[in-house]
This record gives C-alpha cells, structure tokens and sequence, in this order.
C-alpha cells in the first residue's frame, strides 16, 4: 500500500471497532419534523449538521452503495422498497461500512426523474439511517441535483455524491452553505445522456485536468478543501482500455492531495477484461480495488461490503496502519 502517508509506527492508527452495531436503542435519535406530541414548547429539533470525513491518511473508509432504482445496474431494484432500503443501510454498516451511499437515480442514460420524485425516493431512507445508525457511519446521497442535495442535507446526509461533475451550477454553493462534503467525478455527458464511443487524446491527464477544475470551482464557491473528495470516474464515458489506462497511473489523481474515492464495484471494465457477467465479478473487483488502493485511493464505494472490508483490513495490517485482530497465538 502506498505509505506517501506514512508517519511511522507510532502514527494514528485506523479505529479497530469500525464493525458497528445497528441497534436502534444504541443509535442517536434526530427528529428534525418534531411536532406537539414529541415537545411541550412545540419547537423542532435542528437539522442535525453534516459529519466531517474521517481522516484517511492512515485509513481506508469502504462505501456500501444502496439504491432505491427499479433498474439499477447491479441489484435491480432488491433495494427499492423503503424497508428494504433502510435494513440494507444497517445490514451494511453492521458489515463494517463507513459511509452509506443512497441513490434514487442511476448514472446510465435515461429518462430524466422528477427533482420533487428523486427527493421522495431517498430522503426517508436517509432520514430513518440518520436516526437508527450509530454517529460514526456517514450518509451519502448520490445525486446531480442541487435541490436534492439540500433536502438530504436538511435530513442529516454528510456527502454529496456528484457523479456529473458540478453539472447543476448550484451544486459547489449548495454544499458550501450546508457545511456538507462532496465527491466530485469525471464525467463528460450531460446528466442521463448517452455518449457514444467516448475520445481522449490523453485519458489520464485530461480526467486530471477536468479533476484539478472542478475542485477549483468548488473551492471557489466556498467548499473547504477538507471537504472534498476526488473521483476519476472509472467506466463513466470511458471504454475498458481508457479505464484500465487510468488505472494504471492512478497516482496521477492522488497527487492533487485529495483523498481519491475508487468506484469500481462490479464494472464492466472488471468484466470485460476477465470475461465474466456482473454476478461473477467480486473476485475481479476486489483485485481492483486493492490496486487503486496501492495507488493511493483511499475511498472505496461497493456492493460487497463485508469482503470489501475484510481485504482492506488485512491490507491496513499489513501496512502497520491497524492492529491484527488476534488472538497472536502461531508460534507464540
């Protein structure tokens, strides 16, 4: 793993409980709509504020990626019931997640969704997560829409999840004034749009260049620099060869200083480099994501949390970022 980070032995190492319990009893409780009956001064409760990141310096953080989409790519709607939704939140971070990311529109071209519909989508899965989840585990919610970006933030979501780039020019202000952090992505269609056959001269310096932008512009509209993650896009309007060659120079993105989110989970570039359906493609998956990792990702959003989470343990301990588990009992 790339020890760039490295501060020595006696640096901080990851938290060693970060499997986390569901228990309703045990979670903080918000109720940001109280009414008379839950106050006898009819006042609401404030908003509950967005979390900052962990610090990833010595840390992996693994995204679970929960949708509520009839035709997501890889559940296909198992996840688009409201209860269905919510216990796969908990079942998630029960794995040892640490950021749940909910999505009510995917990435793939289609008809476009109704702002006020995509808000109703996923602002009670997020609403019932912040209220039943312990504090550390972080709410995610994937979307280009400023407006549904202010609903979750309302709701206690702490990351915004912009798979467009800041198409939505109100996306950087909306995220600044809510204090939230964002995952800004390279993409290069519009929101729901096909782009067929995409080309670049230079993949891996133009998504470099398209990066290093965005993250001046919403620097610029007032996000703190602490408060954002980068994301390369992999598979978004890219062939397989332009993802893989960005795999390979990786490193080109995390030199910008930011923590780098790898979204690779299941891709069709994992399946078409071992020529595998998207129900075979953990193990190809999971070797990816030890490669970025290695190249200095330090985010990873998947499906397949609690393998995701047992390879990044290991690859923590062997990095001298976290203790083994034990109990150390060969040859002692």
């Amino acid at each position: 793993m790339d020890q760039a980070h490295d501060d020595g032995p006696t640096a901080r190492l990851p938290v060693a409980d970060s499997t986390v319990s569901v228990s309703p009893e045990a979670a903080p409780r918000f109720s940001p709509g109280a009414g008379p009956e839950d106050s006898p001064q009819a006042n609401p409760q404030p908003s509950p504020a967005p979390r900052p990141l962990p610090d990833t310096a010595r840390r992996v953080l693994v995204m679970a990626i929960v949708n509520r989409t009839r035709d997501s790519f890889f559940d296909e709607g198992r996840t688009w019931d409201l209860d269905a939704a919510v216990l796969a939140g908990r079942e998630a971070a029960a794995d040892g997640a640490d950021i749940i990311d909910v999505g009510g529109v995917k990435f793939a071209p289609g008809e476009p969704l109704p702002v006020a519909e995509e808000i109703d989508r996923v602002i009670p899965v997020i609403r019932a997560l912040r209220e039943q989840l312990p504090g550390d585990v972080l709410l995610s919610v994937d979307t280009f829409h400023a407006a549904v970006a202010q609903a979750a933030i309302e709701v206690g979501v702490d990351l915004i999840n912009d798979t467009t780039g800041l198409s939505d020019p109100e996306m950087a202000p909306t995220v600044a004034a809510g204090g939230a952090s964002i995952v800004l992505t390279h993409s290069l269609a519009e929101p729901r749009r096909q782009y067929l056959r995409p080309q670049y001269d230079d993949v891996v310096e133009e998504v470099r260049d398209y990066l290093a932008s965005r993250l001046e512009q919403a620097v610029e509209a007032g996000v703190a620099r602490d408060r954002i993650v980068l994301d390369p896009g992999p598979d978004l309007n890219k062939s397989s060869v332009q993802t893989l060659a960005m795999m390979r120079e990786w490193e080109e993105y995390t030199s910008l200083g930011l923590p780098v989110l790898g979204a690779l989970s299941r891709k069709d570039v994992i399946g078409e480099s071992l020529g595998l359906s998207k129900q075979d493609r953990l193990e190809g998956s999971l070797a990816a994501a030890a490669w970025v990792l290695n190249k200095g990702a330090r985010i990873l959003r998947v499906h397949d949390v609690s393998e995701t989470v047992r390879m990044v343990r290991m690859l923590e301990v062997l990095a001298g970022w976290r203790e083994p588990a034990g109990p150390l009992v060969h040859n002692a």
